[in-house]
């Protein structure tokens, strides 16, 4: 068995509470093939082990690996050209997305995870073109960036088979733009070709290739409620419990979302999809910025779990999400960067001090967000919305040997009053250059800034180089439908809904 001491000055294991965690000062986790083995004094499992290799050198904080619960591609939306925008309207604008190798793309943002200490990734695919054999090689490229530089994942094809623009059927959203816009844009619809029953095959044939790696899982993912007709969110329930995999559902991210739901059901959003039996524990919703009182009691009630992307809410303009009210309700909460973070990157350890930042609320009530609250949400709220479970997401005996090590120093330096918690210190000072190492499975894939499986400079220059070609004839076209589709997008919207009936959620009663 290959083992090896990781060693810390301090080693947190796990949040206990919002207030409380475990922490052991000069304390070390031994691990033997992946899996943690032992948690104690560094000089007592030195001593037992003699012979272990000691990765770290006592002066990191050591913590468990962060989990990314909420992510979808490489390059930003930014960088392709997509500026930040009204959610509805970011859509229209997406379609001038360059045609990209998926493998490099994919090693882009995994490069930036890692270096932020993520070790797992929520990876939700979406909007590739082509027929089953085309998806299957885009998810087995995107698969096989994961496996090469050695972070975990756990992926999930979004699944889309309607309103693929607006919150309308494609062929009526046709019907209401002139003829030189609607034959590109038909063109455009067509190159999505993934029937229903491919839909649910793609899944089957993956959970099938990758059901024995350890660092690789396979999950589903009804994109949203606008985007699945009944009969796939019913398919997509049946093959969830046929297969004993979880699900990720992006819900009432926007207020648009809110009022589609109610024109298609009469209510709310968590309301249609309970009657599929969809909620529970198994069931991970993205978002939820508009849910109402009711909803938020059902999804405490039927163990749901919640993945709070705050960068991408406040980019987007979808809201703020009652984070106070899902912890109080006792929703198990993850984090997600989403398509990327406030700063353009995929830095979690910026998102986790976003979070704690943007929901405090006014007054000296004591239900806003603590230091221990946002790191379950980092870790242990996100492993329990994937596959991994609780194998990862702590540090316990018999769990996955995934880990941070944070440089004291970075967080301390010049000075720090002994009287601040570690944790505290971690939590709103810590920086991407001071994450030291990154282990996963007990293997080092990170350390003083170089990669051990793959050169990022060498992947990034070809990344580079591919993007430098002139556009082809199908990216121009796009580019060009963008830009001619967009004001018919924004009047479909229009009137859509009357405001005063979509307030923020800490002005709404329970009967909204």
């Amino acid at each position: 068995m290959a083992i090896s001491i990781v060693r810390g000055k301090y080693v947190i294991t796990r949040a206990i509470d919002g207030d409380r965690w475990e922490q052991i000062d000069d304390g070390a986790v031994l691990q033997g093939d992946g899996t943690v083995l032992a948690i104690g004094p560094f000089e007592t499992l030195r001593s037992q082990h003699p012979g272990a290799v000691v990765i770290g050198s006592g002066e990191q904080v050591v913590l468990p690996g962060f989990v990314n619960a909420h992510h979808h591609i490489g390059l930003t939306p930014v960088q392709l050209g997509s500026p930040d925008m009204p959610l509805e309207l970011w859509f229209a604008t997406r379609l001038v997305f360059r045609d990209l190798d998926p493998y490099l793309d994919t090693l882009y943002s995994a490069f930036e995870m890692i270096a932020s200490g993520i070790t797992t990734v929520q990876h939700i695919h979406g909007w590739v073109p082509g027929n089953l054999p085309r998806v299957e090689a885009t998810a087995d490229a995107v698969i096989r960036a994961y496996e090469d530089i050695g972070m975990r994942v756990s992926y999930c094809y979004a699944v889309r088979n309607q309103n693929h623009l607006v919150y309308e059927a494609n062929a009526s959203f046709l019907e209401r733009v002139p003829a030189e816009v609607r034959g590109p844009l038909e063109r455009h619809f067509a190159r999505f070709e993934l029937r229903d029953e491919d839909a649910i095959g793609l899944f089957e044939l993956l959970h099938d290739k990758h059901r024995d790696k350890e660092r690789v899982k396979i999950q589903l993912a009804p994109a949203n409620l606008h985007w699945c007709s009944d009969r796939m969110l019913a398919a997509l329930k049946d093959c969830s419990d046929k297969y004993d995999v979880p699900m990720h559902m992006h819900l009432v991210e926007t207020a648009y979302q809110k009022e589609y739901a109610r024109r298609r059901g009469g209510g709310t959003a968590v309301e249609y999809i309970d009657r599929f039996g969809m909620l529970g524990p198994k069931l991970t919703l993205g978002h939820g910025v508009w849910l109402t009182e009711s909803d938020i009691e059902r999804l405490a009630e039927s163990g749901t779990s919640i993945c709070h992307n705050c960068s991408s809410n406040f980019r987007l303009r979808s809201g703020v999400a009652p984070l106070n009210r899902f912890e109080a309700k006792g929703i198990n909460i993850a984090l997600g960067l989403d398509e990327a973070g406030i700063n353009d990157d995929r830095d979690m350890l910026q998102e986790m001090r976003m979070v704690l930042r943007a929901h405090r609320e006014p007054g000296m009530a004591d239900g806003v967000p603590k230091m221990a609250q946002i790191l379950r949400m980092a870790t242990a709220g996100g492993a329990l919305t994937t596959p991994f479970g609780s194998r990862i997401g702590s540090l316990a005996i018999g769990r996955a040997a995934d880990m941070v090590l944070i440089d004291w120093a970075q967080v301390s330096y010049p000075y720090l009053d002994p009287e601040t918690k570690v944790l505290d210190a971690v939590i709103q000072r810590a920086k991407v250059e001071g994450v030291a190492t990154v282990i996963v499975a007990g293997e080092v894939l990170y350390d003083r800034g170089k990669f051990t499986r793959l050169d990022r400079d060498v992947a990034l220059r070809q990344l580079s180089e591919m993007l430098k070609r002139d556009l082809g004839a199908a990216e121009l076209e796009r580019r060009r439908l963008a830009k001619a589709v967009l004001p018919y997008v924004r009047a479909f919207y229009d009137g859509y809904f009357d405001p005063q009936a979509h307030r923020p959620f800490y002005r709404q009663s329970s009967k909204v």
